[in-house]
């Protein structure tokens, strides 16, 4: 599959995270071209802050190949990273991010920060942008008029 199919699992993922009243942003993580994990947001059904889309693909991905490095893995994400979870990726040693939309206000690939490729960081992460971008940044438009 292409960045574009991976990135449609992920806003799969996203519709679910809407469906149950969470910010609409899904993950999917790939290795040897099979998904190794996934999620959604869902800090609120959760109750925990750290519960994002991307933390909790990355930690589906660990359990599933019994490793928290996740090394020679692309991260396909409806949204840009925030700092949490690019704190996250980069420790996981995640090889590639494509996500769809900038977060402006949060983003911390290239938007807000751009710590893919900080000179302190001793792991840097490749990436690219826009990969469906216009219907996920849609999505979340969507979703934020409907809450106001």
């Amino acid at each position: 599959m292409d960045d574009e199919a991976w990135m449609r699992k992920a806003i799969e993922l996203a519709h679910k995270a809407e469906e149950v009243g969470e910010v609409p942003v899904g993950a999917v993580i790939v290795q040897d071209g099979e998904c190794i994990g996934k999620g959604y947001n869902s800090p609120i059904k959760n109750r925990d802050p750290t519960a994002h889309a991307e933390i909790v693909a990355m930690r589906a991905a660990s359990q599933k190949i019994q490793n928290y490095r996740l090394v020679d893995a692309t991260l396909y994400v409806t949204l840009e990273p925030c700092v949490m979870c690019m704190g996250a990726i980069q420790h996981a040693r995640i090889k590639r991010i494509v996500f769809a939309a900038k977060d402006p206000k949060r983003g911390a690939v290239c938007s807000a920060l751009s710590l893919s490729d900080a000179e302190y960081s001793n792991h840097h992460v490749e990436w690219s942008e826009g990969v469906l971008g216009d219907e996920c940044s849609t999505l979340l438009t969507s979703f934020f008029k409907k809450k106001r």
